[in-house]
């Protein structure tokens, strides 16, 4: 069995030890600093702050059915169905004896919702685009459905967490682009309230391991049926982005004045899709890491020693 040394190496001087502790601990300083970078992009400068009302405005929800489903959908993501899920969280975590994913699923959904709030109510929000509006990044419902989504993933079990992630990005997606489509917020609010939530996500990860420190566990990985859509749709969506936001960054429209621009409508949709295909990927390895393997002492309670040759047996 391969043991953990102190210095954080396994034995046999394979270096990993540390790695996989401080791993989510760096994801989390990342994801919250490119929620940052996303806020000073698309917020504080002119032209990324007129690209993001240009693509809000893209688009308009004529269809009184298409805009009811989308009405349905939003309004069903609240806080009551916030306190629904972290119910549910804490029973799957009791029934699997893992009371400590149950609260780290607690503190995600916790920390994330009220980090969201914080940051909408107190960063400014210049008028480079002429609207008078209120900060309105992060987006609360872009962060209140993914943030349910990885709290169920977590206390999960394994054979079920692909699935779960799976489910839960193409929610997290939907309501990210419904609250564009309505024009209830911009795609980079949305991108930053999934960046907030994988920042929490990626700490609580960091606090079991730490917790954990001296317990025995196997790697774990996602099935390839899980991460493989995932993987293509974050294939897919990035370079659509990148493109997309080179184009619409030389239009002289978008440069001087928010005019609705499909063009950057569409760019923010698979910004959108990039960024919770990349989240929930990184989120599912993190999920999955960790494989909890029976003591030393359980394995040789389950197995009885082989008789030695010419000793008596019972």
């Amino acid at each position: 069995m391969t043991m953990l040394s102190p210095g954080g190496t396994r034995r046999g001087g394979r270096p990993s030890a540390v790695v996989h502790l401080l791993g989510p601990l760096v994801i989390s300083v990342l994801a919250g600093l490119s929620a940052l970078v996303t806020y000073h992009v698309f917020v504080r400068t002119i032209s990324g702050q007129t690209l993001d009302t240009a693509a809000m405005l893209g688009t308009d929800v004529q269809h009184p059915r298409l805009a009811g489903l989308l009405s349905n959908a939003l309004d069903a993501t609240n806080m009551r169905s916030v306190a629904v899920v972290c119910v549910i969280v804490a029973a799957i975590g009791g029934l699997r004896r893992r009371i400590d994913l149950a609260v780290a699923a607690a503190v995600l959904v916790l920390g994330a919702n009220v980090t969201t709030q914080l940051l909408k109510n107190r960063l400014p929000r210049p008028p480079f685009d002429g609207l008078q509006w209120e900060n309105s990044l992060p987006s609360g419902h872009t962060t209140a459905a993914a943030a349910m989504a990885f709290a169920l993933v977590l206390v999960l079990p394994e054979a079920v967490r692909g699935t779960a992630a799976l489910a839960g990005a193409g929610f997290t997606g939907a309501i990210a682009i419904s609250t564009v489509w309505a024009r209830w917020h911009r795609p980079s609010d949305t991108v930053a309230a999934i960046l907030v939530v994988l920042a929490w996500g990626a700490l609580v990860v960091f606090c079991i391991r730490l917790l954990r420190w001296t317990r025995q566990a196997a790697p774990g990985r996602p099935s390839w049926l899980a991460t493989l859509p995932l993987l293509v749709t974050a294939a897919l969506a990035v370079p659509v982005t990148v493109v997309g936001l080179l184009f619409a960054k030389t239009s002289a429209t978008v440069a001087t004045e928010p005019e609705p621009s499909r063009l950057s409508f569409l760019t923010g949709i698979a910004g959108i899709a990039a960024a919770v295909s990349l989240a929930f990927l990184t989120w599912l390895w993190l999920a999955t890491a960790d494989r909890d393997r029976p003591t030393e002492s359980s394995s040789s309670r389950a197995i009885p020693p082989a008789h030695e040759p010419g000793s008596p047996g019972r």
